[in-house]
């Protein structure tokens, strides 16, 4: 058998993660954007959702690493590969810490700046997994990747307003920091859909 038949499974396999990874940060965003929408109705019922993506999302980072140690040529550069897993990863370690924090917190209702944030973040990660396909083939992503810049300076801009909405209006302390932990936590999960988005922009420079 000619190498490149015993390659092309292989590459396969990896760019077929990517995509499901993609899919599975989606799901978890949209599914937090429900949750602050019409919380608390459905709360626990979305929360578990959200523990069950970054079950998932662990399942699919383990997956990729445990190819890229077995695999001898890769698709992409094997750092690239192990920091697209990693980025991809944190997106939905952050979106299940924020629906953590909203059931350990005892929130009775959101803030409107959360609500704003978490659909930032739906539609961050909805860019990144129309994106992954077009990673199959090296194809221009500017489209996605420029979307993803200019949504993620909003979410910086939401979250300075919020932090400083917390501390202008006289709130409980034991108030501005909690939500201070929730809206640094929904900005880390927007930041790091920024990092995919240069990741991949570097990945297709690369290969391209």
């Amino acid at each position: 058998m000619r190498l490149s038949g015993l390659i092309a499974p292989r590459d396969r396999e990896f760019f077929d993660l990517f995509e499901e990874a993609g899919g599975n940060i989606l799901r978890a965003a949209d599914l937090l954007d429900q949750m602050l929408r019409n919380f608390p109705e459905h709360g626990g019922d979305l929360a578990r959702d959200i523990l069950i993506c970054e079950q998932d999302g662990d399942r699919i980072t383990h997956d990729i690493i445990r190819r890229l140690n077995e695999t001898f040529v890769t698709p992409i550069d094997r750092e690239d590969i192990y920091e697209l897993a990693s980025a991809l990863d944190d997106i939905v370690d952050y979106t299940e810490e924020v629906a953590d924090y909203l059931g350990l917190y005892k929130i009775e209702a959101p803030m409107e700046q959360s609500q704003r944030l978490a659909h930032i973040l739906l539609e961050c990660t909805r860019q990144i997994a129309d994106a992954m396909p077009r990673l199959r083939g090296f194809k221009d992503l500017s489209h996605h990747t420029i979307e993803i810049n200019r949504l993620e300076n909003d979410g910086d801009r939401v979250t300075r307003e919020a932090i400083a909405a917390l501390f202008d209006n006289g709130i409980d302390p034991m108030v501005v920091i909690r939500w201070k932990d929730i809206y640094e936590r929904l900005e880390a999960a927007i930041d790091s859909t920024e990092r995919v988005a240069n990741i991949l922009e570097g990945i297709v420079i690369k290969n391209s």
